[in-house]
């Protein structure tokens, strides 16, 4: 990547902590209109209601600490940059989930044992339903931004806080059905519902988070886009293989090694080499390119078509009929 492009790529990192503050700012609001809501009611719903916007808080502010860190340019410890701090952001905030998940469950079932009645309800859930239109327009804000900047902290976040809107509608729905109904017992159930609901969105942030950390190849879609790149310099006598890819958060990065006439100059390689990496990082912004020259008749060149290389082995039948083949 060129100096001014890496320039501005750290400069557009560094704005998403905007993003940060902005569901921050939410968290803390929502907080307290739905602790107000649960003060008012007693409902055991609204207060798992209450108990998730505290993760989302928790969230918001590692999110903001993890941004920070993954706009910081390459150094001489970290000279891939520091993207995949972003990974631990959604780690931790699918494990806090987990946790409010399984005391949401907790508080549930104790209040399923001695059910109690609600009160205020109407007051209750007005407050509850403000809470939830600040998180749904702050959610919108921030996939939008999330697919925009390919952020996963911002979609983490921006998923978490969908997943609270429908948490909300859920408890809202309940406490309304005990209120007309008298059954006190609903409002727990729901407050299970929830619980279950936050701990499957919690599994997949993990899920995800972990994915990333182990340098998982870039999605297929974005790898036929490589390749179609790669494919139209076949007609110049030039071939390829060992494309490896991986992915941290919003950075991309490609390995390739381009087969090149045994005739071509130093400069002739290099030509091209340069010409295909700015083609690559055209098509797929934010993208790292290595490339690997090697020259087409050289045994050598073909040993490491398979993912690890054996220097030491020699090119054994089965290889030469594998070289031949890709030929």
């Amino acid at each position: 990547m060129k100096p001014q492009r890496e320039t501005a790529h750290i400069m557009e990192r560094g704005s998403l902590t905007r993003f940060a503050w902005l569901a921050i700012a939410a968290a803390i609001i929502t907080i307290g209109l739905k602790v107000t809501a649960y003060t008012l009611t007693g409902s055991v719903g609204l207060l798992s209601d209450a108990l998730e916007s505290l993760v989302n808080l928790a969230a918001a502010i590692m999110a903001l600490a993890m941004l920070t860190v993954a706009a910081r340019p390459p150094d001489a410890d970290h000279t891939y940059g520091h993207s995949k701090a972003e990974y631990f952001s959604s780690a931790i905030e699918g494990l806090l989930i987990l946790v409010a998940a399984i005391s949401i469950g907790w508080t549930a079932w104790s209040r399923m044992m001695s059910p109690q009645p609600i009160e205020q309800v109407g007051l209750g859930l007005a407050v509850s339903i403000a809470a939830s239109l600040v998180n749904l327009a702050v959610a919108q804000i921030l996939i939008r931004a999330g697919k925009r900047y390919r952020s996963i902290t911002l979609e983490a976040d921006a998923h978490h806080l969908m997943t609270d809107v429908w948490t909300s509608i859920g408890v809202l729905i309940g406490v309304g059905l005990v209120w007309l109904t008298g059954w006190n017992q609903l409002d727990p159930i729901i407050a299970m519902l929830v619980a279950a609901n936050i701990l499957w969105s919690g599994v997949q942030l993990v899920r995800r988070s972990a994915l990333g950390l182990m340098d998982t190849a870039l999605p297929e879609v974005e790898l036929a886009l490589v390749r179609k790149v790669l494919d139209t310099y076949t007609a110049r006598g030039v071939q390829y293989h060992a494309l490896r890819s991986r992915q941290a958060a919003a950075r991309r990065f490609v390995s390739i090694h381009l087969l090149v006439p045994d005739s071509w100059t130093i400069q002739q390689g290099h030509n091209l080499a340069e010409e295909i990496e700015g083609a690559i990082c055209r098509t797929l912004p934010h993208t790292t390119v290595f490339t690997h020259l090697e020259p087409q008749d050289d045994p050598a060149s073909w040993y490491d078509i398979a993912l690890d290389r054996d220097d030491d082995a020699p090119l054994s039948i089965s290889s030469s009929i594998q070289i031949e083949e890709y030929r």
